[in-house]
C-alpha cells in the first residue's frame, strides 16, 4: 500500500502467515483497516512461516490431521470464518506460499492482496494447503492482474527468498509489549516461544509506528481496538467509516465471507450477481467473473443450489 503518507509518516506491521487460522479469522477486520487507511499510512506484511522446513514430521499424518482440523473448527467458532468441509492434511510448510505472496508484491498490492487471500482460501475453503511451490502458483492463477510467469520467476529469485528470511527473522523479535498478554480475547496474542527459548509474534499482529514510538494490537481483536491505537498514534489520520454497497464490495474484492460481507457491506444481501460457495460452516460469496478462475469452483467445491 503507497501513496501521500500522512504527516508525520506512519507505517503498520501486519505479522502474519498465509496459512494461520487465526490470520484467516482477522480478515474482516483487516480488511475493512487497510480500506479505511488506503494512501494515509505505508502497510507492509512481515511472512512469519508459522509452518517451518525443519518442524518435526508427524508419527501420524492422519491422527495429527483430525487433530489440527478440530483445532481449526474450535477457532471458526470464535471468528465465523468459513472452514473446509474436509482437511486434507496439516501443511507442510508456510515457504511456498510465502515466497508466492511476498513475490506478488512487485505487481502492485491490489495483485499482492488477492494472491494472498487465494493462497488462504486454499486450506480453509478447499482444506488442500498450497504448502508447494507448484500448489502455491495453482493457487493464484488467473488472479485478475497476475503475471504467473513473472511471478514464478520472482518466487524462486534469491531477492525473495532473502526478504522472506529476513521477515521470519524480524517474527523472532518481537517488542516486549507482546511477551504477557492478558484479556478476554479468545486469542490475546502472547508471544509464542520457540525451540531455541526465544519468542516470535503470535499471528496475528499488528504494530503500528511512527518516528515518535508505536502501538502494537495483537492476536484476534475487534475492528475499534485497531481504529484506537491508530488513532491514539496520530490522532486524525483514520476517516470516517463508509460502507460499501453490496455490488461494490463484492466487485472489488470478489471472494467475501459471511463476516466480511456484514462488515464491509451495507445493504440488502446477496446481490443479484453473487455466487454462494458452501464451506463447512457457511458460505463464501464470489463475484461472477471469479467464478470461472476461481479454484473453490475450478476444484470442485459444492455451489448452492
Amino acid at each position: 500500500m503507497t501513496g501521500v503518507l500522512h504527516p508525520p509518516w506512519a507505517e503498520v506491521v501486519e505479522y502474519t502467515d498465509p496459512l494461520c487460522p487465526w490470520a484467516w479469522g482477522a480478515e474482516p477486520v483487516f480488511r475493512r483497516l487497510r480500506a479505511a487507511l488506503d494512501g494515509r499510512v505505508r502497510w507492509r506484511r512481515v511472512f512469519c512461516i508459522l509452518f517451518d522446513d525443519d518442524d518435526d514430521v508427524p508419527l501420524d499424518p492422519a491422527a495429527e490431521t483430525a487433530w489440527y482440523a478440530r483445532y481449526v473448527e474450535e477457532i471458526s467458532t470464535h471468528t465465523r470464518a468459513p472452514r473446509a468441509v474436509r482437511l486434507s492434511r496439516v501443511a507442510a510448510s508456510s515457504w511456498p506460499s510465502s515466497l508466492v505472496a511476498g513475490a506478488a508484491e512487485a505487481q502492485g498490492s491490489e495483485v499482492a492482496d488477492r494472491a494472498l487471500r487465494r493462497l488462504r482460501e486454499t486450506v480453509f475453503v478447499l482444506g488442500e494447503p498450497a504448502d508447494s511451490f507448484e500448489l502455491a502458483l495453482a493457487a493464484v492463477q488467473g488472479t485478475p492482474g497476475l503475471d504467473l510467469g513473472q511471478l514464478a520467476a520472482d518466487a524462486a529469485s534469491g531477492a525473495v527468498l532473502g526478504r522472506v528470511r529476513a521477515d521470519r527473522a524480524e517474527a523472532r523479535r518481537p517488542v516486549r509489549e507482546v511477551l504477557t498478554v492478558r484479556d478476554g480475547s479468545p486469542h490475546p496474542g502472547a508471544a509464542k516461544e520457540t525451540i531455541d527459548g526465544g519468542h516470535r509474534y503470535a499471528l496475528p499482529t499488528l504494530l503500528i509506528r511512527t518516528p515518535e514510538g508505536y502501538r502494537v494490537v495483537p492476536g484476534w481483536r475487534a475492528f475499534e481496538e485497531y481504529a484506537s491505537a491508530v488513532e491514539e498514534l496520530c490522532p486524525g489520520l483514520m476517516p470516517p467509516s463508509e460502507g460499501l454497497s453490496p455490488e461494490v464490495a463484492l466487485r472489488r474484492y470478489r471472494s467475501l465471507t459471511e463476516p466480511e460481507r456484514g462488515l464491509l457491506a451495507n445493504g440488502p444481501w446477496p446481490p443479484p450477481q453473487a455466487v454462494r460457495v458452501d464451506t463447512g460452516n457457511g458460505p463464501l460469496w464470489l463475484h461472477p467473473e471469479e467464478v470461472a478462475v476461481h479454484p473453490a469452483v475450478v476444484g470442485g467445491c459444492p455451489l448452492a443450489p
